[in-house]
């Protein structure tokens, strides 16, 4: 169509002005091989389209199946072209001092969280774990305590030989929890320290976070240092029931030792 339009401005100039230049002479060379190239298209058109509609059906099914696609192709095209007109705005993340500092508070905060979730864990199952061996050891003393003069030497010393390595585990394990009870103690000043670095910051929300964390370890482990405590109450009991049992059964056992004439009263 534009090759048609400069042909007809080219008409409409004077007769002796279309050959007054080596420019109009180009420009009409090149309108007159676009107007042959259009009558030949529109030549090669008809032709297929009388080709097409004489032809069978199933022709007809394909040419709706590359119609389609040929449809589908232009509906893509004009999706495309919508979507580069649409303005698309480019977020700049803040880089400011203070946000680096509320970022790494918050990193800090995280990761003594951790921490701290991860000492409390090991503090809680040392005190357990204690709070079980000491049940077991105050079960083998009242069970001894139970059967005393019952037994046979070899008896008796196998029982001993249990209950001393008993009470070797609980001293391990007491020692265990001071030392996961320490790791503790400095996880929690970690967190206070934390805490205010991140409130001090601007970073509010992981301050209240931590320290909530903080709050929660707190009461956990109380609760179970209460049971171990209890444990290690009931154990100091049976020791000095286990001293006067003993005491007693010596005793009895020094009465029968005695000969007859020192029993009996002057």
């Amino acid at each position: 169509m534009q090759a048609v339009r400069k042909c007809a401005q080219c008409a409409t100039r004077p007769a002796g002005g279309l050959l007054h230049t080596r420019t109009d002479v180009l420009l009409l060379r090149t309108n007159m091989a676009a107007l042959r190239r259009g009558a030949a298209c529109l030549s090669f058109l008809r032709s297929s389209a009388s080709v097409l509609i004489n032809k069978r059906k199933p022709a007809v099914q394909r040419l709706g199946g590359w119609t389609d696609v040929v449809r589908t192709s232009i509906a893509s095209l004009s999706v495309g072209s919508g979507l580069c007109a649409i303005p698309f705005t480019q977020h700049v993340e803040n880089l400011s001092h203070d946000c680096l500092i509320k970022r790494a508070a918050s990193l800090v905060t995280d990761s003594a969280s951790t921490y701290l979730s991860q000492t409390t864990l090991a503090l809680i199952d040392a005190l357990t774990d204690y709070a079980k061996a000491v049940h077991t050891l105050i079960g083998l003393q009242r069970r001894y305590l139970a059967s005393l003069g019952k037994l046979t030497p070899a008896e008796e010393d196998s029982i001993w030989q249990v209950i001393i390595g008993q009470r070797s585990d609980v001293s391990d394990r007491l020692e265990l929890c001071k030392r996961f009870e320490s790791t503790w103690t400095n996880a929690l000043n970690l967190c206070e320290m934390a805490a205010e670095a991140a409130y001090t910051s601007g970073a509010d929300q992981a301050s209240i976070t931590v320290r909530t964390h903080i709050n929660l370890a707190q009461t956990q482990v109380s609760e179970v240092q209460k049971i171990s405590k209890d444990a290690e109450k009931k154990l100091a009991e049976a020791k000095v029931e286990e001293i006067e049992r003993m005491a007693e059964y010596a005793g009895l056992q020094v009465d029968h030792e005695l000969p007859e004439a020192y029993l009996r009263e002057d």
